[in-house]
């Protein structure tokens, strides 16, 4: 009947008598009503397929349900009263009862709740019941010509008609009663044949004090498992179908699923040697073999093995973690009170194995007694308790492993240990309690004082950050202050310092390692906030540290890099060694930028751990661009040893997070990571209410003619060498490809590397860019236009100059104090357009003065992006800050533009790899991503 629909929805149209109903099928093409007769052998059948209606599906259970219950004689006469004579369900036992409600709670849908459902499946069991028996139970006898009882009065035809029918219904009821009993007293071929199998452990106070036990075979109907018995009546000469309920090819399906069991746990062979395979007694090795490899070997095969309760199994083994016991002393964990001293050099913590009885623990003498057992049966407590071999060689070897006290914080954070290669759950000390709660209220507690010499006020959000910062670092953490940019982290380290200086007069000095670039804003920040502490650059030929008291220190990532790697310079007549960055004990180093050392293999990395320290701060509003690894390098700087080697940390954490497939891992490396790193954005309530609106426009422009034929051209030649490439010159390839595209999107000399000669009029870029800047100078606003590309920054330099725009150009190559003097001009109102590479501009600059961020083509990661736009929308802008995105349709560009769109909010977790991800395109891939598509009307 493939032309009934059963995608749409099906209903029930319950009639009197039942077996007159009708069920509705119906979808968008067609409507088909059947007889309850005709529709069901299609509700019977439906319920195999996947793609039904719920409707359907509800009554296909119904009815399926309703037969078997014919099939099981649970029906009857219903009364005959008024109604047509008619069969009714009868003799539903409490599981009949069960399995209706069950029904109409598992196929409840939409508005049809279970009670709903379950009325519906009452009403159908109805119908079906009426449906399936051949007749009627009662049948009106026929008046037939001549028939006498024409020729009575209408007072005898009814009593006739009366006594007639009790006579039928008598008859009928004899009937039905002999077929149900026949039908009920079930032969006994009829019983179960297939079995499985469990074994029941026993044992008397004898064999336990032996440490010996008996195994019995007992033997299951598949179908229903609460019908077994022992397999010695199974086996038994004597035994028939009356006796233990299962039929005469029971024994050898028995012996097969038997025979499977023995392969999966070699032992059970004694059991197959016997005749009757009712028992076996377990010495003390078998018994350990059961334990350890055999229970979860017959579970496999689906063989359960049943203990007795009087035989408990409740030991259980977990990981505590806390301070070594002293050498020499009584064995135990000293839950010693949190001290200053806790994560010295000199603490030592250790993973320890603790056996706990119905989860209370084990005492010494009692682990003593589990340790010293030599069989896997001991009385605990006054009770018999079976011992799982893995406990017992927990129990005597109790150490796990020390560890080291940063090491020892992060499984408190986690609450987990690996161990064996498995998670294992740790239960905490005190002392280590107590440090982890302070660890994870510490940015939410009621924030400190601010020092009076700070000359400022903190936002509410600045002093917790204070706050946090106050307190890792004085239990000699590191920290990771990952405020969006532009939220006051510099302010917020310049008050650490001074706090800890009124604490510690005689504190060293602070050392600031940041971009060149920033050198100038902290100068001039530091004068701005505490300007009674002094200041020193140390960068440029005459730099030097004589005479360091205190203050701060400012030196850049190149000069720390050749300082700690080069010691040997002399610097004014004296040699370096003694006024080398690395050769001062520092009270904090500050690495500005973090992300400059994301890379913990560069020189500038293993040059910033060569530093001395008592407390480590990273500022950075990217913790991750790329991957995880990256913060990885931060946080292993900031607090060494927490997130354990690069190699630990990429199999225990960054795989499965990066990867997707764990999902608890993400939650628990953020519990690690959460303390050691703070990071607020704009957007939360309460952090930057005062910022005013940001605007973000995608601006879509076309290729002019040159530059299509540049584009296609390109991608036609440099497509036919990759085809033919191998991989490691493809990967080099690929990038060529995606870098002399945006090139032609961006301008076509660009591409062609001309200096000089007509720029007008070549690209739709150029030509949007002169109108938002003659907007943006015509209403006296101002303008960062950042490019990733210093060779595009001087065409528009030539081009800007060409026009009478006055601007500034800052790209890596410009000195320091020229950098700042440049910044100063800009903020100061003198130029009104300033433009910016985005790798030299993009992070730690405070230009406030832009109301307008443009960028002329775009970075592969959203988050560098948005550190550039933060340059202008930032603390202290007062304007509305309006971004402009210069978009080419139908390119590459325009593709990319897509991604990163459906990248954005991952912009703070895990990123893709942006070109680099983009070389493992397949051919075919790369070819659908740099294809130009033409746009309708060009």
């Amino acid at each position: 009947m493939g032309f009934v629909p059963l995608t749409g929805p099906a209903r029930l149209q319950l009639a009197e008598p039942p077996r007159d109903s009708h069920v509705e099928f119906s979808d968008d093409r067609r409507t088909v009503t059947l007889p309850m007769r005709a529709a069901l052998p299609v509700l019977t059948r439906a319920h195999v397929r996947d793609d039904l209606h719920p409707s359907v599906a509800l009554l296909s259970g119904a009815a399926l349900l309703g037969m078997r219950l014919v099939a099981s004689g649970r029906f009857e006469p219903a009364p005959h009263d008024e109604r047509p004579p008619q069969w009714q369900v009868a003799g539903l036992d409490e599981a009949d009862e069960d399995r209706v409600r069950m029904l109409g709670q598992a196929r409840a849908y939409d508005d049809l709740d279970a009670a709903a459902a379950t009325d519906l499946v009452r009403q159908v069991l109805t119908a079906v019941v009426d449906t399936m028996p051949r007749s009627a139970p009662l049948v009106a006898p026929r008046r037939e010509a001549g028939d006498r009882s024409a020729r009575l009065t209408p007072e005898e035809r009814a009593t006739h008609r009366a006594a007639e029918a009790e006579r039928r219904q008598a008859e009928f009821a004899d009937r039905l009663q002999a077929r149900l009993d026949r039908h009920r007293a079930t032969p006994v071929e009829d019983l179960p044949q297939l079995v499985t199998l469990s074994l029941r452990v026993e044992a008397d106070e004898e064999e336990l004090v032996a440490g010996a036990v008996r195994l019995i075979l007992q033997v299951h109907d598949e179908n229903n498992p609460l019908h077994f018995c022992d397999a010695a009546l199974l086996w038994a000469e004597t035994g028939t179908g009356a006796s233990h309920g299962f039929g005469a090819r029971a024994r050898t399906h028995a012996s097969i699923a038997l025979r499977g069991a023995a392969e999966a746990w070699p032992v059970l062979d004694r059991l197959l040697q016997l005749r009757v395979p009712d028992e076996i007694t377990l010495d003390t090795d078998e018994l350990v073999s059961l334990l350890d490899e055999g229970v979860a070997a017959l579970r496999e095969r689906g063989v359960d093995v049943l203990w007795p309760r009087s035989l408990g199994r409740d030991l259980t083994a977990r990981t505590v973690l806390d301070r070594r016991p002293a050498p020499g002393g009584a064995g135990t964990l000293h839950e010693e009170p949190l001290h200053t001293g806790l994560l010295s050099a000199e603490s030592v913590f250790a993973f320890h194995w603790q056996v706990a009885l119905h989860g209370d623990p084990l005492t010494d003498a009692e682990m003593d007694q589990l340790a010293q057992a030599t069989v896997p049966i001991i009385k605990l407590r006054d009770n018999w308790t079976v011992v799982d071999p893995a406990v017992a060689r927990k129990a005597k070897k109790r150490l796990v492993r020390t560890v080291k006290p940063v090491q020892a914080l992060a499984a408190a954070l986690t609450g987990v240990v690996e161990v064996d290669e498995t998670d294992q759950e740790v239960v905490v000390g005190a002392s280590l309690l107590t440090m982890r709660d302070r660890l994870q209220q510490a940015a939410t507690r009621e924030p400190v004082e601010v020092s009076p010499r700070l000359h400022g006020t903190l936002r509410d959000y600045q002093r917790h950050g204070l706050t946090w910062l106050i307190e890792l670092s004085g239990l000699g953490l590191g920290a990771c202050l990952a405020d969006d940019m532009g939220l006051g982290k510099t302010i917020t380290l310049i008050a650490l310092h001074l706090h800890r200086h009124d604490l510690d007069p005689s504190a060293g000095p602070t050392l600031v390692v940041c971009p060149a670039s920033l050198m100038g804003n902290w100068e001039a920040e530091i004068a701005r906030f505490a300007p009674s502490e002094p200041v020193r650059r140390f960068h440029g030929a005459s730099r030097a540290l004589s005479g360091l008291s205190g203050g701060f220190v400012l030196t850049t990532y190149g000069t720390m890099r050749s300082d700690t790697t080069a010691r040997n310079h002399v610097h004014d007549g004296a040699s370096a060694p003694g006024r080398a960055l690395a050769g001062v004990d520092w009270d904090l180093v500050v690495a500005d930028e973090a992300q400059h050392v994301k890379n913990p293999t560069s020189a500038t990395a293993r040059g910033l751990r060569t530093l001395r320290s008592r407390g480590r701060v990273a500022l950075t509003g990217t913790p991750v661009e790329n991957n995880l690894t990256e913060l990885w390098a931060i946080l292993d700087w900031a607090t060494p040893g927490l997130l354990g080697s690069r190699n630990a940390f990429r199999k225990v954490w960054a795989g499965p997070i990066e990867s997707g497939l764990e999902p608890t891992k993400a939650r628990q490396f953020a519990g690690l990571i959460g303390p050691f790193l703070l990071r607020r954005r704009k957007s939360d309530p309460g952090i930057a209410p005062e910022l005013p609106a940001k605007t973000e426009t995608d601006h879509p422009l076309g290729l002019t003619r040159e530059q299509t034929v540049l584009y296609e051209s390109f991608v036609r030649e440099v497509m036919e060498r990759i085809e033919r490439a191998d991989p490691d010159a493809r990967r080099g390839l690929v990038l060529k490809l995606l870098t002399g595209l945006k090139q032609i999107c961006n301008h076509p000399a660009h591409f062609l590397k001309q200096a000089s000669g007509r720029l007008a009029g070549r690209s739709e870029k150029l030509d949007a860019l002169d109108e938002l800047l003659d907007t943006v100078v015509a209403e006296d606003g101002a303008a960062l236009v950042f490019t990733q590309y210093v060779a595009m920054g001087r065409l528009l330099q030539t081009h800007l100059t060409a026009h009478g725009i006055a601007h500034e150009f800052l790209h890596g190559g410009v000195p320091v104090r020229e950098r700042e003097a440049m910044v100063a001009r800009f903020q100061a109102g003198e130029v009104p357009v300033f433009l910016l590479s985005l790798k030299a501009g993009g992070t730690g600059l405070n230009l406030t003065r832009a109301d307008h961020v443009i960028h002329v083509d775009r970075w592969w990661n959203p988050a560098v992006e948005e550190q550039a736009t933060d340059r202008a929308y930032r603390i202290g802008q007062t304007k509305p800050v309006q971004v402009h995105r210069l978009i080419t349709q139908g390119t590459v560009e325009e593709k990319i533009a897509e991604l990163l769109t459906r990248k954005r909010a991952l912009a703070d977790t895990v990123l893709a790899q942006g070109e680099a991800a983009l070389t493992e395109l397949s051919n075919d891939e790369l070819l659908d991503l740099v294809t130009l598509r033409r746009r309708v009307g060009r």
